[in-house]
């Protein structure tokens, strides 16, 4: 039986991996307090004790306004960490698949990204992901890289849930409405990591359902789904003031998933619709 390592196996993404991979793999996740991935010794010594066939990297920074004052904890968490887990396969062998982000887009194109355009970030997170992409292909060549948006699901903070607690707290909530993307629901991205993991068809994948649409229609989409009556005033980045600049169109299209294995994601209305029921 496969021996699978999960980093971040706490957060939303890596507690569904524990649940949907450990019927079918020996699954041991670690949290911050039980693996910290930004020390090298210590990545290099619970790998090696471990010694696992496949190590999933869902430790991140993801706090993006806080990022642009945290810049150290950032690269920190976001950069070296991969650097880390890179150096510590290199001794084991274990195939690394690393979760990364849309936001290592500039926003300015109009079509939806593929893998093959320039990556481009416009805020610290986004740099920070970029730059744990970048070690992890300097330093090891058996990786798969997931660029995925906009992760909701059942464990965790996410946007779903954020829009259900402030919708019990207002009678009027304020979404942003020119920045487009895709949201996708972590368990479909489990099942692009399992498809993936049994291949060797290393490099760098997008991986969000299909289709696309603003926060304010995502959160629109939520309310509508869940029965909820609360009035939804479309605002622009501007009017909100955040710290960070955010890419205004950062859809992707999963073309390699397409190209190599035919494999296409739900659209993020349907997979949305799923995640409600289950």
């Amino acid at each position: 039986m496969k021996k699978i390592l999960i980093t971040g196996a706490n957060g939303q993404l890596g507690a569904d991996l524990m649940d949907m991979l450990s019927p079918f793999y020996a699954v041991k996740g670690y949290g911050r307090a039980q693996l910290d991935i930004t020390k090298l010794d210590d990545t290099i010594n619970i790998v090696r004790g471990m010694k696992p066939n496949i190590i999933i990297n869902c430790g991140a920074y993801t706090n993006v306004d806080k990022a642009e004052q945290e810049r150290d904890m950032a690269y920190r968490v976001n950069g070296l960490a991969c650097r880390n887990l890179a150096v510590a396969c290199l001794e084991t062998k274990s195939q690394l698949i690393h979760i990364s982000t849309d936001f290592v887009y500039d926003g300015k194109k109009e079509e939806p990204y593929i893998e093959f355009d320039k990556a481009n970030p416009i805020n610290i997170y986004g740099h920070s992901k970029l730059m744990g992409e970048e070690y992890i292909r300097q330093i090891y060549p058996r990786h798969f890289i997931l660029r995925t948006s906009w992760l909701y699901g059942q464990y965790g903070n996410n946007f779903v849930k954020t829009m259900l607690k402030l919708a019990k707290e207002n009678e009027i909530l304020r979404v942003v409405d020119d920045q487009k993307g895709t949201p996708t629901y972590t368990k479909d991205l489990v099942r692009v990591i399992r498809l993936l993991m049994e291949t060797e068809a290393y490099g760098t994948y997008h991986a969000s359902n299909n289709g696309a649409c603003t926060w304010f229609e995502f959160a629109s989409q939520i309310f509508s789904l869940y029965q909820i009556n609360k009035k939804i005033l479309s605002v622009t980045t501007e009017e909100l003031k955040r710290s960070a600049r955010r890419p205004q169109n950062s859809v992707m299209r999963n073309y390699l998933l397409e190209l190599d294995f035919g494999y296409h994601l739900d659209n993020w209305v349907d997979a949305l619709k799923r995640f409600v029921k289950e």
